[in-house]
């Protein structure tokens, strides 16, 4: 029977928190790239040959990125956490996660939404839904770095 309390993952521990910073990079690289890529489309007219490239191209993006990476994180991460028996430190983090998580998931709705020729957001607000990664990465390195509770 397998024991998900602390130290549950042994000599693996090192090979799985590797792989969740790997994986972590990925999944940020596609969060960091997706809604660059919604404010690029914004303006082209729906229908338009350019319309049809940035929907294939964000689509690509989630398919072989942005979605595999988030899953392997989540994996990786929520074994590492069972084997760390879930600190304040890495609880805090796993909030900042979900809403990273939510963001993946609206990004990918915002994209099915201008694939139909609606532009339910500004270019402007697009711009600001670029940073929410950057405060979310800088909030996460905190938390597991210095770990302040």
């Amino acid at each position: 029977m397998i024991d998900f309390g602390v130290g549950w993952l042994g000599e693996a521990y090192l090979w799985v928190k590797a792989l969740h910073v790997a994986f972590v990079i990925f999944w940020m690289a596609g969060l960091f790239m997706i809604p660059r890529f919604l404010v690029y489309w914004h303006p082209v007219a729906p229908g338009a040959p350019e319309a049809l490239l940035w929907d294939e191209r964000c689509r690509r993006l989630r398919r072989i990125i942005l979605s595999p990476a988030m899953v392997v994180s989540w994996a990786a991460g929520l074994g590492l956490a069972f084997h760390l028996g879930w600190p304040l430190w890495l609880v805090t983090k796993f909030v900042f996660v979900l809403g990273l998580t939510w963001f993946h998931h609206w990004t990918v709705a915002m994209v099915r939404r201008f694939a139909a020729g609606e532009r339910p957001v500004s270019e402007k607000g697009l711009r600001l839904a670029n940073e929410i990664p950057s405060l979310v990465t800088l909030a996460v390195a905190v938390l597991v770095i210095v770990k302040p509770f």
